[in-house]
C-alpha cells in the first residue's frame, strides 16, 4: 500500500462518495424548517398556505428529486469514463458541487423554493456519476490483494457523510433555521478540496493502455502508484486482457443485455444494485427522525440518537473494510442483507407490541442500528467493487450504467412512496424490506462466486 495509492483513495472517498452520504442524510433533521419556508414562500406568493397532503408532496420532491438526479449521472457515467477518463470525470464532476451549493445556499434569501429542488437535483447528478466512477478508478488502480481493502473505503466516507450530516444537523450547531441553507451547501468543502488536489494524480493504468494504447502513460501510472520500477507483469497482465478484447469495441447497454456471455454477471448486477436500495436503508437515511418519533423516542433526544446511529455505522464499515480480504466478499454481503432482513422484521414486531410494551421502542431503535451496520458492514460497498471485478474492460463500463441505473431509480421509489406507504401500512411496511433482504441474500449464496484475489480474467472464465 503506497503512499500516492492510499492517497486519491482517499481524496476521492472524501470529495466524492462522502457528498453521496451526506447529501442522503442533510434533508432528515431541517424537514420542518423547510417545510415553513415552503409554506411562507407559498403564502407570500398565491396569499394561502399549503396543506398537509400537498406539502408533503412537495417535500418528498425534495427529498427524492436527488435520487432522479442521481438516475441522470448513472447514465452519463460512459460517455464520460471513455470521454475524459476515470480522473478527468471525477474532476470535472466536482465543479457541479460548487452549482448547486451556491443553488441551496441562497435559496432563503432569493425565496425559492425551486432553489432547493434544483440544487438537490444538481448534487443527485454528481452522485450518481461519482457512485459508478469512483469504485470504477480504484478498482483498476489498485493491486487485486488490495482491491477489496481500497474498493470499500468510499463505503466508509459514505457513512462518515451520513455521520457528518447527522453531527451538523444538531441543534448546538447548525440545525436551527436559521442555518439550514448553510447546511445544505456544506458540500462545496470536499468539492473545491478533489478539483484543487486531484489532478496531482495519474489516469487509470487499465484506461491508458487498453482503452488509449498509451502504454508509456500506463507505466508511468502504475510507477507513481505501486512504488515500485519493476511492472512488467502489471503491463503484460494488461496487456493480455487487451489482446483478448482486440477484437470487440466498448459495448453499449444494450449489447451488454443482450451479451449472452455475460448474462448471470448482468443479471447479479441488477439483483444486488437493486436489492441494495429496496432493503429499507435510504428509507431509514431520509426518514429517521420520523421513524424514531413512531417508535416513541422523546423528540428532544431524537437527534442524538441519531448521531449514535451514525457512529455505529462508521464503525460497521471500518469492519468491513478490514475484514473484506479475509472473510471475502460473498459472506460479507451475504450476512449484511440477512442482518438487515431480520431487523426489518424485528422493526415490525416492536411497533406491533408498542401499545402493550412501552419498552419497545428500545427494541425499535436496536433493529434501526442492525440494519444500519448490517447495510454499512456489506451492502453499502460490495456491490460497486463487485460490478468492477465481475466484468472486462469493454463490459465495465455498460455495466456500471446498468447498476447505477437501477441503484437510483430504486432509491427514488423508496424516498418517494416511503411517507405514503407508511402511512397506508403502519408497521408492516418493514416486512416489504424484510422479503427483500432475504431473497437478495439467497441470491448470492445460490449464483455469486467468491472473487477474492483473482483477475478480472480468471472471474470471467469462473462465470463462463
Amino acid at each position: 500500500l503506497t503512499f500516492p495509492l492510499l492517497s486519491v483513495t482517499l481524496l476521492v472517498s472524501f470529495g466524492s462518495s462522502m457528498l453521496y452520504g451526506y447529501n442522503l442524510a442533510v434533508v432528515n433533521s431541517p424537514a420542518v424548517y423547510i417545510k415553513a419556508f415552503y409554506n411562507a414562500t407559498w403564502s407570500q406568493r398565491y396569499g394561502r398556505e399549503l396543506g398537509p397532503g400537498p406539502l408533503t408532496l412537495l417535500y418528498s420532491l425534495t427529498v427524492s428529486i436527488f435520487a432522479l438526479g442521481g438516475l441522470v449521472g448513472s447514465l452519463l457515467v460512459g460517455v464520460l469514463v471513455e470521454r475524459y477518463g476515470r480522473n478527468g470525470a471525477l474532476s470535472r464532476s466536482a465543479l457541479l458541487v460548487l452549482l448547486a451549493g451556491g443553488f441551496m445556499g441562497f435559496s432563503r434569501e432569493l425565496g425559492s423554493p425551486e432553489m432547493v429542488i434544483i440544487g438537490r437535483s444538481i448534487t443527485g447528478l454528481h452522485s450518481g456519476i461519482c457512485l459508478s466512477v469512483v469504485p470504477l478508478y480504484l478498482g483498476e488502480i489498485s493491486p487485486k490483494n488490495l482491491r477489496g481493502f481500497l474498493g470499500l473505503m468510499p463505503s466508509i466516507f459514505i457513512c462518515l457523510g451520513v455521520f457528518a450530516a447527522q453531527v451538523l444537523s444538531l441543534p448546538e450547531l447548525l440545525g436551527e433555521d436559521r442555518f439550514w441553507p448553510l447546511l445544505l451547501s456544506v458540500v462545496v468543502v470536499p468539492a473545491s478540496l478533489q478539483l484543487l488536489l486531484l489532478h496531482c494524480f495519474p489516469e487509470s493504468p487499465r484506461y491508458l493502455l487498453i482503452e488509449r494504447n498509451d502504454v508509456c502513460g500506463a507505466t508511468k501510472a502504475l510507477h507513481r502508484f505501486l512504488g515500485t520500477p519493476n511492472v512488467q507483469d502489471v503491463i503484460e497482465e494488461m496487456k493480455e486482457e487487451q489482446r483478448s478484447l482486440s477484437s470487440m469495441e466498448m459495448v453499449s447497454v444494450w449489447q451488454l443485455l443482450r451479451d449472452r456471455s455475460v448474462h448471470w454477471q448482468t443479471l447479479s448486477v441488477v439483483v444486488v444494485n437493486a436489492g441494495m436500495q429496496l432493503s429499507g436503508i435510504d428509507a431509514i437515511w431520509f426518514y429517521t427522525n420520523i421513524i424514531f418519533e413512531n417508535a416513541g423516542i422523546p423528540v428532544s433526544q431524537i437527534p442524538y440518537t441519531t448521531v449514535g446511529t451514525g457512529a455505529i455505522e462508521v464503525v460497521a464499515g471500518l469492519i468491513g473494510c478490514f475484514t473484506i480480504e479475509k472473510v471475502g466478499r460473498r459472506p460479507l454481503i451475504i450476512i449484511g442483507f440477512c442482518a438487515m432482513g431480520i431487523c426489518s422484521a424485528g422493526i415490525t414486531v416492536s411497533l406491533l407490541l408498542q401499545a402493550a410494551l412501552p419498552w419497545m421502542h428500545y427494541i425499535s431503535v436496536a433493529c434501526v442500528v442492525g440494519i444500519i451496520a448490517g447495510f454499512c458492514m456489506g451492502p453499502a460497498g460490495v456491490p460497486f467493487l463487485m460490478t468492477a471485478e465481475l466484468f472486462t474492460q469493454s463490459h465495465r463500463p455498460a455495466a456500471y450504467i446498468v447498476g447505477g441505473s437501477l441503484n437510483w431509480l430504486c432509491n427514488f421509489t423508496i424516498g418517494f412512496i416511503f411517507p405514503f406507504l407508511q402511512m397506508s401500512t403502519g408497521a408492516f411496511c418493514y416486512l416489504v424490506f424484510c422479503g427483500v433482504c432475504l431473497l437478495v441474500a439467497l441470491y448470492v449464496y445460490i449464483i455469486i462466486p467468491e472473487t477474492k484475489n483473482k483477475t478480472f480474467v480468471e472471474i470471467s472464465h469462473i462465470f463462463s
